[in-house]
């Protein structure tokens, strides 16, 4: 059950991430969504954990019930935000007992209305000692968060890149990207991941672009960017919802389908807790395979 064993099987991971919902009818659509996808056999499906960790017996509820209901490989995400190391510990030990075997730690971003993070007495300043804390806890499989265009927090390329050596040195089993739009920031951030000695996988996080006001705010948080000519098309189309749709699932599709001929280990979806754009994006890629 454990994510990093899937890399040496020698075929790129599919994975997608949800968030969980605010409501019971909104758990009720999620598995809807989850069930959409089941048929694509994903390699694992990760689910986020809310700003402050004001979701986190919602994330660790729906990792045991798609694990256990639906039988697919689940990932938990991990803040460093508002725990101590002694409920951290508590988390991990509750989602070991489960039958969780995978986690990706983060340090998380502050809670509405917090410029900076602060991290809580008790508890960890950074993603790599989250990730080395996980790593004396249990046996866990340890995700760490990477950046191709650089953290939106962080003013040098190359000290981004010892931060993460740092996370992977600590525990991490493998890197899953913040969201790009150009593969060129994605080759570029791998060479120099390798060249700094991070040979662990490093998987490519892909975002679907559905809506053009909504990817715009996303960019605007996360600092990455979008290529100039797909910006034009996108507002060429912004009056036009189903064309702007089209024009996202076919970016994705080709991007991916580059992804997948330079070598890429891993593609991992954020779908935004829907399934219509992922469906048509991995069918395309025609790389379904058993989980």
């Amino acid at each position: 059950m454990r994510i990093d064993k899937l890399f040496s099987l020698g075929k790129p991971t599919i994975s997608f991430e949800f968030f969980p919902p605010k409501t019971e009818a909104g758990f009720a659509q999620l598995f809807q969504v989850i069930g959409d996808l089941h048929p694509l056999h994903p390699s694992y499906v990760s689910v986020t954990y809310g700003a402050g960790g004001s979701t986190r017996q919602k994330t660790v509820a729906l990792v045991e019930r798609i694990q256990r209901e639906l039988g697919i490989r689940s990932m938990a995400h991990l803040t460093c935000v508002g725990h101590t190391a002694a409920e951290m510990a508590a988390i991990l030990d509750e989602l070991w007992g489960s039958g969780i075997r995978n986690v990706l730690a983060l340090r998380g971003d502050p809670p509405a209305g917090q410029g900076q993070f602060a991290p809580p007495e008790g508890g960890f300043a950074y993603a790599s000692d989250l990730a080395k804390f996980v790593r004396v806890r249990h046996d866990f499989a340890i995700g760490v968060a990477g950046y191709p265009e650089g953290h939106p927090q962080c003013l040098n390329r190359t000290r981004d890149l010892e931060m993460l050596k740092l996370k992977v040195d600590n525990g991490g089993n493998f890197v899953i990207t913040q969201l790009f739009f150009d593969n060129a920031d994605f080759y570029r951030f791998r060479d120099q991941a390798r060249a700094m000695g991070i040979g662990v996988p490093i998987i490519a996080g892909i975002m679907p672009i559905l809506n053009v006001a909504q990817i715009k705010r996303f960019v605007s948080l996360c600092g990455a960017k979008i290529p100039h000519p797909l910006l034009l098309k996108l507002e060429s189309l912004e009056s036009d919802a189903e064309a702007v749709y089209a024009a996202g699932v076919a970016h994705a599709v080709g991007q991916c389908r580059d992804l997948l001929a330079h070598g890429v280990e891993g593609l991992h979806f954020y779908t935004l807790n829907k399934s219509k754009a992922t469906v048509q994006i991995v069918r395309a890629l025609n790389v379904l395979h058993a989980s």
